[in-house]
């Protein structure tokens, strides 16, 4: 089994990359989020690799972080996800705030994940509970142009995300949205914003 690929990036698409490994070209699928965070085409790059067998197929799913592709190998777990909804599911949330969501019964939240209907969530909460537990908690941290935000769960930035991604924005943006609220209010502004100030100022920046 291949268990990590370290190699030159050839080419990148929507949902996949094709890493060259000692002149081996290996198609990898990879969550929208990941394709984003891979180098360009020529640069190298390291993934944890998921090599999933079938009587007709050998596919490698990749992942940046460890953490992504142990969590995707729990959701495999629960009946009904393969791996394209595993990997989608990673696509719309980041592994915490998945993990934070399982755990406070969020379904919700859940149900917003590309693919996931409330039966699904209901199952993922149940079932994933104590096995997601320790993936729970952390930071996680934002970039744009120099700029970023960190998000601790229980924070005011964590629960202006939640509000945002809960009013139905996609979760990549929502996050875009709290850093142009940063960009604009400065360092010092943005660590004592109020939260009512904070989803209002993000609303202004989505509009």
């Amino acid at each position: 089994m291949i268990a990590t690929l370290t190699g030159r990036i050839l080419a990148k698409s929507a949902d996949r990359a094709i890493v060259d490994v000692g002149g081996v070209g290996y198609e990898v699928f990879l969550a929208t989020d990941a394709v984003a965070r891979v180098p360009e085409k020529g640069r190298e790059v390291f993934l944890h690799i998921h090599t999933n067998v079938r009587e007709d197929a050998i596919t490698l799913f990749g992942f940046i972080e460890e953490e992504e592709k142990e969590l995707f190998l729990i959701l495999r777990t629960v009946t009904g996800i393969g791996p394209k909804l595993a990997l989608a599911m990673l696509s719309g949330m980041r592994v915490v705030e998945i993990c934070q969501a399982i755990l406070a019964g969020d379904l919700k939240r859940l149900t917003m994940l590309p693919g996931v209907g409330k039966k699904t969530a209901e199952r993922i909460c149940v079932e994933l509970k104590e096995k997601v537990a320790h993936l729970s908690s952390g930071t996680l941290p934002f970039s744009a142009e120099g700029q970023g935000v960190m998000v601790v769960a229980g924070s005011v930035v964590a629960d202006a995300l939640s509000a945002l991604t809960n009013l139905g924005y996609p979760d990549p943006v929502a996050r875009k949205a709290l850093e142009a609220v940063k960009r604009q209010q400065g360092e010092a502004a943005f660590a004592q914003i109020r939260i009512e100030i904070l989803i209002r100022e993000a609303l202004r920046a989505l509009a």
